[in-house]
């Protein structure tokens, strides 16, 4: 993740000490009440312990064009059962993980997410939840609010029928909406997941000002990652100058909306190279903040600290991937061994290859003069595009020159 609110606006976050090293600061004002639990500041982004995305399962009822898990409204066999769940949870508490993402599928629509999630609670997780919110309706949004998630987001991919485009079926848009508005009026702190592609990139000025018009706290914008039914629309991913330009469109309504004193969160994510851009605009608008902003890029590492060291992703069968769209290479399961033995063997060829992965890099990101803080970006979107791991990530939108 690349934070736009403190990266080019300089205002202190909630993930701040995950992301860069540090604590948060006064700048931001109080943190919301659902985030009263702080980050520990880990000693160095590669000794960070891992947010674990939990796929919960994959049944989903509603079907997304670029669904990274494949998801479908039909029952999944060897999903982990409740117990097999909860003692996943235990060790993830004793291995003391940063944070823990619900996901799917659709979680909501799993038979025990509530019994679950209370159980991670229990244990002193921190939770956030990813959903399409369709299923949020008064009283899910309350039980979600006393459960203790930290953050619900909810992915919109466009307004009214561009939404359910995305989603696979007509009125997805107004019940997300709704469950949206549940979670606001029970002061849950909920975010905006928006994907970036040509189908909808034209539309952010619009998605500008829903987040504003919801008072949504938190918006992240994906970049389009070829998995699952993502790789069947590949072609819909923004070209290059496309890309510059949403990440500009982005910059600047962050800035604009934060001059006006709107308080939201703003998020790039699965492109590491939106942190040297951000670097690249700074240097030309506010030379004298780049190098705050420099700094904290240097401490994270992008994404040689991300995909098998900051993030992991267990499956609903309980296989363990580098993260969620790495779901071609299993490096255990957790039936077998916990998830804590699990990621600290360093015996599996491709967690230790992602983890010392600067001199395995070929090609442009090989000779790309900001490796050590690019990192490489995104391992399996290059895996996915060419077969090799190691071979440039395809959605880098530097020139030549500005990688020289």
């Amino acid at each position: 993740m690349i934070n736009v609110t403190k990266l080019y606006c300089g205002l202190d976050t909630t993930g701040d000490p995950l992301r860069y090293g540090h604590t948060r600061g006064p700048a931001h004002g109080m943190p919301h009440p659902t985030e009263s639990q702080p980050h520990e500041v880990p000693a160095s982004a590669r000794e960070r312990r891992p947010v674990v995305v939990w796929t919960m399962s994959r049944r989903c009822n509603l079907h997304c064009v670029h669904c990274y898990s494949d998801s479908a409204d039909q029952p999944y066999q060897g999903e982990l059962t409740v117990p097999e769940a909860k003692a996943m949870l235990a060790d993830l508490a004793q291995f003391r993980i940063p944070a823990l993402l619900l996901s799917g599928g659709e979680p909501l629509y799993h038979p025990h997410f509530f019994e679950l999630a209370e159980a991670a609670r229990s244990l002193d997780l921190r939770l956030t939840l990813s959903t399409n919110g369709t299923l949020i309706d008064e009283g899910a949004a309350q039980r979600i609010r006393e459960t203790g998630f930290s953050y619900v987001g909810i992915s919109f991919d466009g307004l009214g029928k561009v939404n359910d485009q995305f989603r696979g079926q007509r009125g997805a848009f107004e019940k997300a909406l709704g469950g949206l508005r549940h979670l606001k009026a029970v002061g849950q702190k909920v975010g905006l997941r928006f994907t970036l592609t040509r189908r909808n990139f034209e539309a952010l000025p619009e998605i500008f000002a829903f987040v504003e018009q919801e008072g949504i706290d938190r918006v992240c914008f994906y970049h389009l990652v070829y998995s699952g039914r993502g790789s069947r629309i590949a072609a819909d991913d923004l070209t290059h100058a496309e890309t510059r330009q949403a990440l500009d469109r982005i910059f600047h309504w962050t800035a604009s909306a934060h001059r006006s004193g709107r308080r939201v969160d703003v998020l790039t994510v699965d492109n590491h190279v939106d942190g040297i851009y951000l670097y690249l605009t700074l240097l030309r608008e506010r030379a004298s903040f780049a190098r705050r902003t420099w700094e904290c890029l240097e401490w994270n590492g992008g994404g040689a600290n991300s995909s098998g060291v900051g993030i992991a992703n267990i499956d609903a069968c309980g296989d363990v991937h580098p993260d969620q769209f790495w779901q071609t290479h299993a490096v255990g399961n957790i039936r077998v061994r916990p998830f804590s033995e699990i990621w600290t063997d360093p015996r599996d060829p491709l967690l230790d290859g992602l983890r010392n992965r600067l001199p395995l890099l070929t090609g442009r990101c090989g000779e790309c003069r900001w490796q050590e803080v690019c990192g490489g970006s995104f391992r399996v979107r290059a895996l996915q595009a060419s077969g090799d791991p190691w071979a440039p990530d395809p959605a880098c939108y530097l020139t030549d020159e500005e990688i020289a």
